[in-house]
């Protein structure tokens, strides 16, 4: 009967030497009747690792499996005979057999793995607790093989840094690297027999300028002590980086706050530039803002900025490296038109959506808006 069972995965089968009178307790346990329950899933998971595509750079592994006993008690026997398993497994169906009889012995059957359902026909396993790599493989194998049956497209696994020991089980069932964060990987898999359609990682990052000037027509400049202009005396905007979840409006404030201790308020963005092969091949998104001065105290900020000063901004823009770099010069003018004539930027205003209650950002030109609807 248990060769009926094991019939399923056609290339599991174990030497005609052995016998149920004379192999060992532990295999003795393995040559029982299984569940028909199991045998599905054995038959299920066959079918789908002879029908699914391998990454390239994946190569098959062939791993040995420790062999629990009836009641899931296991011990130095079935460590003997998992080894011996390994040595036996002679193809990737019978690791896919090996592993849904672990998973079995183990829980009674295979353990489901946690996940929801997004809203593009597909789903997203999100492990959170620690799971033997063996179950896990096992009970993924099942999943991917119902969902390919289900009609299931996009497949994504969010694993946490603290189960970075599941990483290899995962891309060794077809999975890429979509995206990584500070605690957690991302990855994806494509059921379909066709090119995928799932989006891609984020590409663009994203980047401000601030030009703020006070009455004296003295514009806020820094030196700063790392990057390509460090020690070289140029004098330039206050720059940085958006936080995640952060607004341009909000950034630009924090960023002149943070460098220089000028409080500062939001007025409009003048003008945006967008850059290719910018930061670890990813394109940027680089916002000029224009912001109107609170205070005119300068308290620099010692970690970053080499120096920093309210300067003229006849003498800034008398710089050589302004006169070259067209980026800094284009905001000069796009900025003193602002100030000393009309130039309508884009100034933010809080907007709903009809899909979720989140709020968010419109930047338009409010002031041609208005006269226009006038």
């Amino acid at each position: 009967m248990a060769a009926r069972a094991l019939s399923l995965a056609p290339s599991l089968s174990l030497p005609s030497a052995i016998t149920r009178s004379r192999a060992p307790l532990a295999l003795r346990h393995l040559l029982r009747p299984l569940p028909r329950r199991l045998c599905l899933c054995l038959a299920a998971a066959a079918r789908a690792q002879a029908h699914r595509p391998r990454a390239l750079g994946c190569p098959t592994r062939h791993r040995g499996a420790l062999i629990r006993g009836a009641g899931g008690a296991g011990g130095r026997q079935g460590g003997e005979l998992g080894r011996r398993g390994s040595a036996m497994a002679s193809s990737t169906n019978s690791t896919v057999a090996a592993e849904l009889a672990v998973a079995a012995g183990r829980s009674g059957g295979v353990e489901p793995l946690p996940f929801v359902n997004d809203e593009h026909g597909g789903v997203i396993i999100e492990m959170v607790a620690p799971m033997d790599p063996g179950v896990f493989s096992a009970s993924l194998k099942a999943a991917l093989a119902k969902w390919r049956e289900q009609g299931i497209r996009g497949v994504w696994i969010k694993l946490p840094i603290t189960l970075s020991n599941l990483i290899p089980r995962v891309v060794e069932e077809g999975f890429w690297y979509h995206h990584a964060e500070e605690t957690y990987l991302m990855l994806a898999y494509w059921l379909p027999n066709s090119t995928h359609t799932l989006p891609v990682n984020a590409t663009h990052r994203v980047g401000i300028g601030a030009f703020i000037m006070n009455d004296k027509r003295e514009v806020l400049a820094v030196q700063e002590k790392s990057g390509v202009l460090r020690g070289l005396g140029v004098w330039k905007f206050p720059t940085g980086i958006v936080e995640p979840g952060e607004d341009i409006y909000a950034g630009a404030v924090r960023e002149v706050k943070e460098e220089t201790g000028i409080d500062a308020e939001f007025v409009e963005v003048l003008a945006f530039r967008q850059s290719h092969q910018s930061f670890f091949d990813k394109s940027d998104l680089f916002f000029v803002c224009l912001l109107r001065p609170l205070s005119y105290d300068i308290t620099k900020q010692d970690s970053e900025i080499e120096a920093c000063q309210w300067m003229p901004v006849e003498e800034f823009a008398a710089q050589p490296f302004v006169q070259k770099h067209e980026l800094v010069k284009y905001i000069l003018e796009v900025g003193l038109t602002k100030v000393d004539k009309e130039y309508g930027g884009f100034s933010p205003i809080t907007i709903k959506s009809a899909f979720t209650d989140k709020l968010s950002s419109f930047y338009m030109n409010r002031r041609d808006l208005d006269r226009a609807s006038g």
